[in-house]
């Protein structure tokens, strides 16, 4: 049977799927799509050249063969459980989650069924996996942001930070990539994937600064280890949605084209 997916989420990552879908770009069929907005969900499908359904989430699980959240990490823990449940694959975009959520993988492991955490807006996660066989002494990703990426941020909130009217960049948190993820939890996942593919959340730090002269969302990783010295810099031009790059769409669609391509490049 070939396979199909299914779209939970109709922002920005899921309509760039969705768009990529249209024109023959996934290399994969999409079996429906679901949404906690249903009406702009609705909408947007009806722009669309051959729209897929929409559908209630059960009708969903039940026709894909993959799942592909794009709704925010709020949903994980109960699409997970749906998903493998109904002996699904899964391909989580909102990785810090799994920090959260550990027993999602758990479940994973138990059903038989497959996990996938794309890169993202972060690059270099071959190097630093391939890294990750021999020793690691340090992994430290700088992350800066313009002010719309982190408004609203859970930390920022808690702290009382304000960011309004700042006129020059101000560090706003440094620690470890579980309490990154926690308190920014719409714009460090990033961080939960280099801490993933590396020596995980506790000890990958994360400096977060806020530039109100950036345009772009802006990563610095540095790795250093028995097999020498890792930099990688990644400059993100936001989606319509300032939080997503837009880097990150384009890794989700090449992510599900890679499932159905029978050359499979890098670690």
């Amino acid at each position: 049977m070939s396979r199909s997916i299914g779209i939970v989420g109709c922002g920005a990552i899921g309509r760039a799927l969705l768009r990529a879908a249209d024109v023959g770009g996934l290399g994969m069929a999409v079996a429906g799509v679901t949404s906690r907005s249903t009406d702009p969900a609705r909408r947007f499908l009806d722009t669309l050249e051959s729209p897929p359904p929409y559908l209630e989430l059960d009708e969903l699980v039940e026709r894909a063969s993959l799942l592909i959240e794009t709704a925010g990490g709020h949903v994980v823990p109960s699409l997970a459980a749906a998903t493998f449940g109904a002996g699904k694959d899964l391909m989580v975009i909102s990785i810090g989650a799994l920090l959260e959520h550990p027993e999602v993988l758990e479940q994973a492991r138990a059903q038989g069924c497959r996990l996938y955490a794309p890169s993202g807006a972060i690059a270099g996660l071959d190097g630093i996996k391939s890294a990750c066989q021999g020793r690691v002494d340090r992994v430290e990703m700088v992350s800066r942001k313009p002010i719309a990426a982190l408004e609203g941020a859970p930390y920022l909130i808690e702290k009382e930070i304000p960011l309004a009217g700042l006129q020059q960049e101000r560090e706003v948190f440094y620690g470890p990539a579980r309490e990154a993820c926690r308190g920014f939890p719409s714009n460090l996942n990033v961080s939960a994937a280099v801490s993933l593919a590396g020596i995980g959340p506790d000890r990958t730090m994360v400096r977060i600064i806020a530039d109100p002269a950036l345009r772009r969302n802006c990563h610095d990783i540095t790795v250093e280890g028995e097999f020498g010295l890792l930099r990688v810099h990644i400059e993100n031009i936001p989606s319509e949605n300032p939080k997503t790059g837009k880097l990150t769409a384009m890794s989700i669609i090449r992510s599900v084209r890679d499932l159905s391509n029978p050359l499979q490049i890098g670690t």
